[in-house]
């Protein structure tokens, strides 16, 4: 079932879904520090390099099943400009609209962060909601606030994922019930615990990638701010993860650690006499929380920066694929069930249609 991704970043939700058995056949961010990491890691899927507003539905291949991806969240963030439609970022969602009014897939899913829920987004929400409900021949749209520590990612991270169906279809997606366990930061990362490898020198350019026993294990070093030193930063190896961030400065500290001390309020430190414990995750280490595959690979051209950027904003790879497994499903159930209606548009050929995988 092939498929485009809009706002694809490095490819997490594209990975989740391909495992799923969609295939990604074109892609789209116009962001250059993810550009490398994802055509390498997607060698067989065309990359338009081109902002979105600059894309017209008829520079999209036809015959797809599906549209993915995140729009830009800065502006619907709980700490970002709260701007949402009158941000040029936010202004985007609006174009991941109009592609899907274009080309009028079987479905969509759109990922967004938490703050778009809030009271001060009620009315943009209500925008979006109605926008994809009501775009081409109109779609039945499900809306939920997610946690991807149910779905098998050992971190915490909420998130709102928009699925429509489109109604010709006559589905309704039900997001998937939780996992019966959760997988904790020792599943994830216990193995690496050891093998990790300062990744910055003193002018800020990777040092160590060479070296890493695993690929993008390097981490970042130099002082931490004072809002970080807020509140305790380590992570519990016994607990899911806090959320993984778009920088390596504000990435949580190793497990290996023990728990910063209060010194007053909003006020921590690192215990006295083991300051020499404390580092922050490596590179790999946040994909594994994000559930990165090690042999996806992540491409910063010496600025360590980007690598957790990279993987800070993207869709978790697992929750991906369990969202996508469920679509997948819904699909062949219902082509079988609807071989004779004869106004699905060729639908049923559109899901047979090439399904040759992703090299991944």
């Amino acid at each position: 079932m092939n498929i485009i991704s809009l706002f694809s970043g490095c490819g997490g939700m594209d990975l989740g879904f391909h495992r799923a058995g969609f295939n990604p056949v074109w892609a789209n961010d116009n962001s250059p520090s993810v550009w490398e990491t994802y055509i390498r890691n997607f060698p067989d899927c065309t990359f338009d390099k081109r902002s979105l507003t600059n894309i017209q539905g008829k520079d999209i291949p036809k015959n797809i099943v599906g549209v993915i991806g995140g729009p830009p969240c800065q502006s619907w963030s709980n700490a970002g400009n709260g701007k949402g439609f009158e941000d040029s970022r936010g202004k985007l969602f609006i174009d991941f609209i109009r592609i899907i009014e274009e080309k009028q897939p079987l479905f969509f899913v759109a990922e967004n962060v938490q703050g778009l829920l809030s009271k001060r987004n009620e009315e943009a929400l209500s925008k979006i909601k109605d926008s994809l409900r009501n775009a081409g021949e109109g779609y039945n749209l499900s809306v939920e606030l997610v946690n991807s520590a149910d779905y098998g990612v050992p971190q915490i991270r909420k998130r709102v994922f928009f699925v429509g169906y489109r109604k010709d279809t006559n589905l309704e997606f039900k997001f998937p019930n939780p996992l019966s366990t959760n997988r904790t930061v020792r599943d994830a990362i216990w193995d690496l615990k050891d093998t990790a490898l300062p990744g910055m020198t003193k002018s800020g350019n990777v040092s160590n990638k060479d070296k890493c026993k695993f690929p993008n294990h390097e981490y970042w070093v130099g002082s931490y701010s004072y809002i970080f030193m807020s509140r305790n930063r380590v992570l519990s190896w016994d607990s899911q993860s806090y959320t993984t961030q778009a920088s390596g400065r504000q990435t949580s500290i190793h497990p290996s650690a023990p728990k910063m001390e209060k010194v007053e309020k909003d006020v921590m430190r690192f215990a006295k006499g083991k300051e020499h414990l404390y580092r922050r995750l490596s590179v790999r280490e946040c994909a594994r929380i994000q559930t990165f595959p090690d042999d996806f690979i992540f491409y910063y051209n010496g600025n360590l920066n980007t690598g957790y950027k990279m993987i800070g904003n993207a869709v978790p790879v697992d929750l991906s694929y369990e969202i996508a497994k469920v679509i997948h499903a819904d699909l062949y159930k219902s082509m079988q069930r609807s071989k004779t209606i004869s106004d699905l548009k060729n639908w049923e050929q559109i899901i047979l249609d090439s399904r040759q995988p992703v090299r991944v």
